[in-house]
């Protein structure tokens, strides 16, 4: 397939790391670098907390200095807000690339009319993108969005043409609804129709359901998307970006790891948590991801819940050398890993859905939080 443009950067291979809080942090996403080409986006952050330069704020934002381009996800719901960031984003040249989070399906966003809940209001949503184009200047601005609010309230054909209006330099779906958040399956017919619905240049990437290289090729062979946008699949497993550009180019696929090698992709992800966090962040940073590294794979439940509770690298190295490191990667190891949960009513202002067309930014909402 052609190469993947996102304005002036030309991606290796057609594929995107989706943005996740706590976990696309510099050390994970230079674990994936490593392994394979894409676009590796930074942690989700909020365009309030940006602008007044939040203290927590610095540490989501640094980049490798290796690293190229330099992708970041803001926040927001109101339009002079996410321009103040913009702004500030490029007059420090904090990044090469800024991602809009329209998709966010998490109670405490949509309740305040951010996240997914927001292209429902379209005015609202063609301001923000307007201005935050507008702010970007030279820079590559894309919007990434789900299929909409739930069944009865679907946005994303009216919001991707918007986007791509206002000078969107690409467009990314979550080919769920906010209602269904990571449950069932992602309706990729929806990215077919975002296809047709937007015009030819502007690049259009799915996201859903991709957990190893031929989930990516079918999904571009069945709805003929430009790229790939990943996310839990990718959790315990950043060899994935490795086996996605060899699918991409063609090439024969590295052999998965053995258990001994994940070992040491664990240990080194440890060194790299606590380099960024310092010692005692980095290893309580580091117990989630370890039932991940291992999913699928032969290894008892003490072992497996003493990983999940290590206080530093002796502890980690005496665990890992009890794992027997011959055992190969398990062939039903792919498949859906990472939060799943099960769809839900979505939270939503009160009388949110009374008018798509109000423009209005609703009271409270641009408030400092972490999102998802």
């Amino acid at each position: 397939m052609k190469a993947l443009r996102i304005g002036p950067h030309e991606l290796a291979a057609p594929v995107v790391l989706a943005p996740m809080a706590g976990v696309t942090n510099p050390p994970f996403r230079r674990l994936c670098r490593e392994q394979g080409a894409g676009l590796y986006v930074c942690e989700m952050i909020t365009a309030r907390a940006l602008v007044e330069r939040h203290p927590g704020t610095a540490e989501m934002i640094a980049f490798d200095e290796d690293e190229s381009p330099r992708s970041m996800q803001l926040y927001g719901v109101d339009p002079v807000t996410i321009g103040r960031a913009v702004e500030r984003i490029v007059a420090e040249d904090l990044a090469d690339h800024v991602d809009l989070n329209f998709g966010c399906p998490v109670p405490k966003v949509t309740r305040r009319g951010g996240g997914a809940a927001l292209p429902y209001k379209r005015r609202l949503f063609e301001s923000i993108v307007r201005t935050a184009v507008q702010a970007a200047g030279p820079l590559p601005l894309t919007v990434k969005m789900r299929i909409g609010i739930d069944d009865d309230h679907v946005t994303f054909l009216d919001a991707g043409r918007i986007a791509a209006a206002e000078g969107a330099a690409a467009v990314a779906l979550h080919a769920r609804t906010a209602a269904q958040r990571y449950s069932g399956q992602a309706d990729w017919s929806r990215i077919a129709e975002l296809r047709d619905a937007v015009p030819a240049e502007v690049p259009v990437l799915g996201n859903g359901d991709i957990f190893a290289a031929d989930d990516a090729l079918a999904m571009v062979e069945k709805t003929g998307c430009d790229g790939v946008v990943v996310g839990r699949g990718c959790l315990g497993r950043p060899w994935l970006f490795g086996e996605l550009e060899a699918a991409f180019a063609g090439r024969e696929r590295p052999t998965p790891p053995t258990l001994g090698e994940v070992a040491g992709i664990m240990r080194r992800h440890v060194e790299l948590l606590i380099a960024h966090h310092g010692e005692r962040k980095g290893v309580r940073d580091s117990r989630k991801h370890m039932s991940w590294y291992l999913h699928g794979f032969a290894v008892g439940s003490e072992v497996r819940r003493e990983l999940g509770m290590i206080d530093g690298l002796e502890r980690l190295d005496e665990l890992l050398a009890r794992l027997e490191h011959d055992q190969p990667f398990p062939p039903d190891a792919d498949g859906p890993r990472g939060r799943q949960g099960s769809p839900g009513h979505v939270t939503l202002p009160e009388g949110w859905l009374d008018d798509p067309e109000d423009a209005t930014v609703p009271a409270g909402a641009d408030v400092m939080h972490s999102g998802g």
